[in-house]
């Protein structure tokens, strides 16, 4: 066991810039991969779960990279531009795993999806079944559907989702699967979820109506890109807040 100790400090002073929220961050990046033109990212972390996101969007054939200012710019590719790929590895990062077969949903090929041991625990269920029904085939491991995941996508259906369950992850996915849809398509749940993907899914040029636990969006939209900074992530702010909280002055 190593042992530390700390001093006590005095008052704290300076500015801090702390990372991109990683939720929004995944988000940007997947919507810049099916938009047309060029999606800069400013803010964008450092993260390996982030990380993930961009790699996968790499394999399936859209540029990414970090320019001077270490912003990260996305090539957007439209809607139908995504090209089959290898099996994708999404590491530790459960937001990629599950926000990607939306993404993958519309497009006429079979991808893997797969990850680290703590990944292939997680169960897909509450993903494949609305996909299910929207006409996408989602093939898992077992009864909860665990990685590694095959998604066929293909067209699509327009439908209106009751979740069982208040999940932003789980809304996302199928709002990005009606993103290929033809029609509108709704999802409700049981209580409000943070709306990252439905600010942004309007941000990049598509229709989206919200109501409290409801949200839609029209399917075939012409996304576009467009230049934003990724607001800090409370969290990594966290330690300096209580660092702050914890000295005098």
């Amino acid at each position: 066991m190593i042992l530390r100790s700390a001093k006590p400090s005095g008052p704290l002073s300076g500015t801090a810039r702390v990372p991109g929220d990683k939720s929004i961050s995944h988000r940007a990046a997947l919507l810049g991969a099916v938009a047309q033109g060029v999606t800069r990212i400013h803010g964008f972390p450092a993260a390996e779960d982030t990380a993930r996101t961009l790699a996968c969007l790499r394999a399936l054939g859209v540029g990414v990279q970090r320019d001077e200012t270490g912003a990260v710019v996305v090539h957007g590719v439209g809607l139908e531009g995504l090209r089959a790929s290898p099996p994708l590895d999404a590491g530790n990062s459960g937001t990629t795993l599950r926000l990607l077969p939306g993404l993958l949903a519309g497009c006429p090929f079979t991808t893997t999806l797969d990850g680290d041991a703590s990944l292939r625990r997680r169960p897909m269920t509450d993903i494949a079944e609305p996909l299910s029904r929207m006409g996408v085939v989602v093939r898992g491991q077992g009864e909860a559907c665990s990685p590694p995941v095959t998604v066929t996508g293909g067209p699509l259906r327009a439908i209106d989702y009751a979740s069982a369950e208040a999940s932003a992850q789980v809304k996302s996915a199928v709002l990005l699967a009606g993103l290929h849809a033809r029609g509108t398509t709704t999802v409700t749940q049981p209580h409000p979820t943070r709306d990252h993907t439905e600010r942004l899914l309007r941000q990049f040029g598509a229709q989206v109506e919200t109501d409290g636990r409801r949200a839609a969006v029209v399917g075939r939209p012409t996304l576009h890109g467009c230049t934003m900074t990724v607001p800090g992530d409370i969290s990594a702010a966290a330690f300096l807040l209580v660092a702050a909280a914890l000295v005098p002055d």
